[in-house]
C-alpha cells in the first residue's frame, strides 16, 4: 500500500471520527437542553406532581350520632377502636436500649393485644428494624383500656417520638344492650355494609360530615399522619331518640323467648304500640338458629313477614258485614257439627259450638270458620267488590310507609285480579289468601282500641344534638275513622267477648284488668300445599276500657304439640300485659279505669240508698245525710264522717255502672229501657257501651262481672 492510499485511509477514518464525535456532542447538547427546558418549564409543575405523589388526602370517619331509647338509655353509640403501629426503625430508638427491651415489649403486646404470641411479636419487631421498616402494624380494634396499658410498655413509654408508639383511632358501632331490638335498632348487613333498621333509615342523620387528614408516603407504601393546614376535623352525627322503652322491650322479648321455647317454635315476634300516639314501646324478632341453637334478632319477622293473617283478619271481616251488609250480631249462623263445604270449600271448626246455632257474636267470640264463611258469601256473593273496596276503604291494602326499609306489601285481592276464584270469597272470610303484617295487623286493631282512628306506628320520638331537640316528630294518622263509631263500639264488645267468653277465656283467667283482642290460628302454605306448620298470633289491646296500649305476638312453626293462638301466643301478651299494667302507676291511678280486682276500702260507687246506709252502719261510721227522696247516691267525705250526696243520672246517656253491684246495674239500665246480657258474678267489671253514649231504648248491654 503506497503512501496516498495510506494518507486517504487516514482521512476516512478521520471524517467518520468527526461525525460520530459530532453526533455525540449533538446528543449532548441536546440532553443538556432539555433538562434546561424541564428546569425552566416543567419543574414546578413535576415538583407539585412529586409531592403529590408522597401526599394524600385520607378520609377521616365521623362518629355515629348515639341512638337512644325513650328514656335516654343507648340502644347504640360508636365506642373508638384503635389500631396500633410501631415506627420500629426509629432513628430515636437507640439500638442498645432497643434491645435490651424488645423482650419486655413484646411481652406486654401478647399479653394486653393478644393477636399474637410472645415470640410472634418478638419476631415481628426484631425482622422489621433490621429491614428499616418504620411503620409495622402490631393490632386492631385495641380499646381505650389496652391503649393506656399499650402506653406503659418498655420503649412506648417514652412518648410518641422517642418511643415510636403510632396510633390510628376509628370508630365502632356498639349494642349496649346487645340482642335487645337489634334488628330494628339496626346493624350493617352483607359485604357491603348495607345498614338496616333505623340505623339505615336516618343514616344520614347519625352519620354526621366527614373530616380530611393528610398523610405521607414512606417506605414500603406505608403513609403517616402529618400536619397541615388542609386537616378538617370530622363533625359527629346527631343523635336518634327512638319511642323504645327497653325495659318494656326486656318484657316483650323476655315473654316472647319463654313461648318460643316451650313450643320449640321456628320465629315470632311481639310488638308493644302506645294506642294514642302510634309509639313503638318495644318491638322483638327472634329467629331460632341451628348452628348454636340460640334464637336471635336476625329477621325484622313483624315488618317484613307478609303472612296470611287467619282468623285474626276476621275483625275486618265482621266489621265490613255489620257496616255493608246490615249484619247483626243477634243473627243466627247455623254452623252444625263444626264443618261445612261452601263453594266447593271443605270448612271446619275447631269443634262443635254450642248447639250447632249460634248467633253473629258467637261465630267471632269462638272464632268460627264455618260461621264466618258463611256470613261472608251470603252477604257478598253477588257483589264480592262492595267487600273489598270496603276493606281497601279500611287502608288494609296500603303499606304503612314506615321509616325503616324492608316494610312486607299487604295484599287484599280484588275481584278484578286475575287469581281471584270460585273459592276466594269464602276463605278471605276466614283469613286466607290475604297478606298482612304482624304490625299491619296490629295497626287495625290499635285504630280499633283507639276509637276508630288509625295512626301510623312510629320509632322515633327526636332528633337531638346532646340535649338540644333538633327535630321532633309527631303522631301521623293514616286513617282518621276506619268505620264508623257505632261499628267501632260493636268492635271493642267483640274483642272483650273473645277474652272473657271465647277462644281467650283461658288465658286471660282472674285477670285483675279488662283486655280485649282476637286469637289467630294459620296454616303455613309450602309449595302451595298447607302443612301442618302454623302461625299462632294474639292481638289486643290493655285495659280494654281505657286502652293505653296494643300488642300482637305472633309465633311461627311451634313444633311441641300445640299452635293455637291461645295457648301458644295469647299466654305471652299475658305476661306482657301483667307486667306492664304492674309496673306502670299510670294504669292504676287512671279514674277511668274500674276493673281493678281490689275493692275500695268504702263503696266509692252509685248504690241504691237503703244499701248505702245498711253498709255504714254494718262499719260504724257516722254519716251526713244530704239526699231528699233521689234512690241513688255516693258516699264521700273523711274516715270518720261520711257525707251521703245524691248522684243525678242523666236520662239522655248511658250511665256507668262499673263497680255497681249486678242487681244494682241491671235496675238501673233496664229502668232507662235498655236489655243487659250478664256474664260472671259479682260487681260490674266492665259494661260493652261507653259511659256517657246516647241512650238508645231496647239496646243491649253486656255486663262483665268479676268477684272482689
Amino acid at each position: 500500500m503506497n503512501s496516498v492510499e495510506l494518507k486517504n485511509i487516514k482521512k476516512d477514518i478521520l471524517r467518520r471520527v468527526y461525525l460520530v464525535y459530532f453526533f455525540v456532542l449533538l446528543f449532548g447538547i441536546f440532553i443538556v437542553g432539555k433538562i434546561i427546558y424541564i428546569q425552566i418549564k416543567e419543574g414546578d409543575e413535576l415538583r407539585a406532581l412529586a409531592e403529590t405523589q408522597e401526599l394524600r388526602i385520607f378520609t377521616i370517619e365521623a362518629n355515629r350520632g348515639n341512638i337512644l331509647d325513650d328514656n335516654g338509655n343507648l340502644l347504640a353509640t360508636s365506642v373508638p377502636v384503635f389500631e396500633i403501629r410501631m415506627d420500629v426503625a426509629s432513628p430515636n430508638i437507640p439500638d442498645a436500649y432497643f434491645n435490651a427491651n424488645v423482650d419486655a415489649l413484646a411481652a406486654g403486646l401478647a399479653s394486653i393485644i393478644g393477636q399474637k404470641t410472645k415470640s410472634q411479636y418478638k419476631n415481628i419487631l426484631i425482622r422489621n428494624r433490621q429491614k428499616g421498616r418504620r411503620y409495622v402494624w402490631l393490632g386492631s380494634k385495641v380499646t381505650y383500656d389496652q391503649l393506656k396499658k399499650l402506653r406503659t410498655l418498655p420503649i412506648f413509654n417514652r412518648g410518641r417520638n422517642a418511643g415510636g408508639l403510632i396510633v390510628n383511632q376509628t370508630p365502632r358501632r356498639e349494642l349496649p344492650f346487645k340482642e335487645l331490638a337489634a334488628r330494628t335498632i339496626g346493624f350493617e348487613s352483607g359485604n357491603k355494609k348495607y345498614l338496616v333498621g333505623l340505623e339505615g333509615a336516618y343514616s344520614d342523620i347519625l352519620s354526621g360530615k366527614n373530616g380530611q387528614q393528610v398523610k405521607r408516603r414512606i417506605n414500603h407504601g406505608d403513609w403517616v399522619p402529618v400536619y397541615d393546614e388542609n386537616d378538617v376535623e370530622p363533625r359527629d352525627g346527631l343523635d336518634l331518640q327512638t319511642t323504645i322503652d327497653v325495659n318494656i322491650q326486656d318484657i316483650a322479648e323476655t315473654a316472647l323467648l319463654r313461648q318460643l321455647l316451650n313450643h320449640k317454635a321456628f320465629q315470632g315476634c311481639a310488638v308493644v304500640m302506645e294506642v294514642k300516639t302510634g309509639k313503638i314501646k318495644a318491638i322483638a324478632n327472634l329467629t331460632y338458629d341451628s348452628t348454636d341453637g340460640k334464637y336471635k334478632e336476625s329477621y325484622n319477622y313483624a315488618i317484613g313477614a307478609s303472612i296470611e293473617p287467619g282468623s285474626t283478619f276476621k275483625l275486618p271481616n265482621i266489621l265490613v258485614a255489620i257496616e255493608k251488609g246490615n249484619v247483626k250480631l243477634t243473627d243466627s249462623v247455623i254452623t252444625g257439627v263444626g264443618f261445612d263445604v261452601i263453594h266447593g270449600v271443605p270448612v271446619q271448626d275447631v269443634h262443635k259450638i254450642k248447639n250447632g246455632r249460634i248467633t253473629v257474636r258467637d261465630v267471632f267470640e269462638h272464632s268460627s270458620n264455618v260461621g264466618m264463611a258463611k256470613i261472608i258469601t251470603r252477604t257478598f256473593d253477588e257483589n264480592p267488590k262492595v267487600y273489598t273496596d270496603a276493606l281497601y276503604e279500611m287502608g288494609l291494602n296500603r303499606p304503612l310507609g314506615l321509616d325503616i326499609k324492608g316494610e312486607g306489601k299487604p295484599l287484599i285481592k280484588n275481584p278484578d285480579d286475575d287469581d281471584w276464584w270460585g273459592t276466594t270469597l269464602t276463605v278471605m272470610a276466614y283469613g286466607y289468601e290475604i297478606r298482612q303484617t304482624p304490625l299491619q295487623t296490629l295497626t287495625f286493631y290499635n285504630a280499633i282500641a283507639n276509637d276508630g282512628k288509625m295512626v301510623k306506628p312510629r320509632f322515633v320520638e327526636a332528633v337531638k344534638m346532646g340535649d338540644d331537640i333538633k327535630e321532633q316528630f309527631d303522631t301521623e294518622v293514616i286513617n282518621p275513622q276506619v268505620v264508623s263509631p257505632e261499628t267501632v263500639e260493636i268492635a271493642q264488645s267483640l274483642l272483650k267477648g273473645v277474652v272473657s267468653e271465647g277462644t281467650a277465656r283461658n288465658a286471660f283467667k282472674h285477670c285483675r284488668y279488662a283486655v280485649a283482642g282476637k286469637t289467630g290460628t294459620a296454616k303455613i302454605a309450602t309449595g302451595g300445599k298447607y302443612r301442618r306448620n302454623y302461625n299462632a298470633t294474639f292481638v289486643g289491646y290493655f285495659p280494654a276500657d281505657d286502652p293505653k296500649y296494643s300488642c300482637i305476638v305472633t309465633v311461627n312453626r311451634p313444633t311441641n304439640g300445640k299452635y293455637y293462638g291461645g295457648s301458644v301466643a295469647a299466654p305471652a301478651f299475658r305476661e306482657i300485659s301483667d307486667k306492664l299494667y304492674a309496673t306502670t302507676i299510670a294504669l292504676h291511678f287512671d279514674n277511668q279505669l274500674a276493673n281493678v280486682d281490689v275493692p275500695p276500702p268504702l263503696p266509692e260507687d252509685p248504690v241504691a240508698y237503703d244499701d248505702l246506709e245498711d253498709i255504714y252502719a254494718e262499719l260504724n261510721i257516722k254519716t251526713d245525710d244530704v239526699v231528699g227522696d233521689e234512690e241513688w247516691v255516693v258516699g264521700t267525705g273523711e274516715e270518720e264522717k261520711v257525707v251521703i250526696e245524691p248522684v243525678d243520672f242523666n236520662e239522655n246517656v248511658v250511665p256507668d255502672v262499673r263497680g255497681m253491684k249486678a242487681k244494682d246495674a241491671v235496675y238501673l239500665l233496664e229502668n232507662k229501657g235498655l236489655k243487659t246480657r250478664i256474664s260472671g258474678r259479682g260487681f260490674v267489671r266492665t259494661q260493652s257501651v261507653k259511659p256517657g253514649t246516647p241512650l238508645t231504648k231496647g239496646r243491649v248491654i253486656d255486663l262483665q262481672l268479676a268477684v272482689y
